[in-house]
């Protein structure tokens, strides 16, 4: 199955790692959903990550669901997420540097290699900033799509996007949808 970067945010983008199965199922996984996630420069290196990084990713993605799914607000799993991914949050991400290539560009890369504390501090922030504003945390939206339960930021002009992603949902409902007027043609 492969790894989804179409939710809108960062912290959409890791709440999409469990759907519709577990994604995160290994290192070289989770490394893969680092680096398309963009959360680390393309290029750096991650041969010191190892399993133990996996447990802490799959929680703070069940923070962050707790977090951005409507209706938990009152409630002590809600009240529990909300402290981790501030304590988190609280954490120091890794730091970037400016580097000069060969053709004289530049650019970003790590001071150090990150660890998962620096990296879950990038995806605490994330949400923190994305709960935090009125006008993103009303774009959040569920997709409409059958069997897809993927939450991403609506950041369409009217506000009126229906699926997680045109091409995989969207898609999905459009061919569908051909399906059942053509039985009916057919039947008629």
């Amino acid at each position: 199955m492969a790894l989804r970067f179409d939710a809108g945010r960062v912290c959409l983008d890791l709440l999409a790692t469990g759907q519709p199965r577990e994604q995160l199922v290994s290192v070289g996984a989770l490394c893969a959903w680092i680096q398309g996630a963009g959360i680390v420069p393309a290029g750096t290196a991650l041969g010191h990550a190892d399993a133990s990084w996996i447990g802490p990713f799959r929680e703070v993605r069940g923070h962050v669901q707790q977090l951005v799914l409507p209706g938990g607000e009152d409630t002590a799993a809600y009240r529990r997420a909300l402290v981790r991914v501030n304590d988190l949050a609280a954490g120091v991400p890794p730091a970037p540097r400016a580097v000069r290539r060969r053709g004289g560009d530049l650019v970003r890369e790590l001071a150090a290699p990150p660890g998962p504390a620096a990296l879950l501090a990038l995806l605490a922030r994330d949400t923190v900033e994305l709960i935090t504003d009125p006008v993103a945390r009303a774009a959040v939206r569920e997709c409409e799509g059958d069997n897809c339960s993927l939450v991403y930021l609506d950041t369409s002009r009217g506000r009126r996007r229906r699926w997680c992603s045109s091409e995989v949902c969207g898609n999905r409902e459009r061919v569908a949808r051909h399906r059942r007027r053509a039985t009916r043609a057919a039947r008629a």
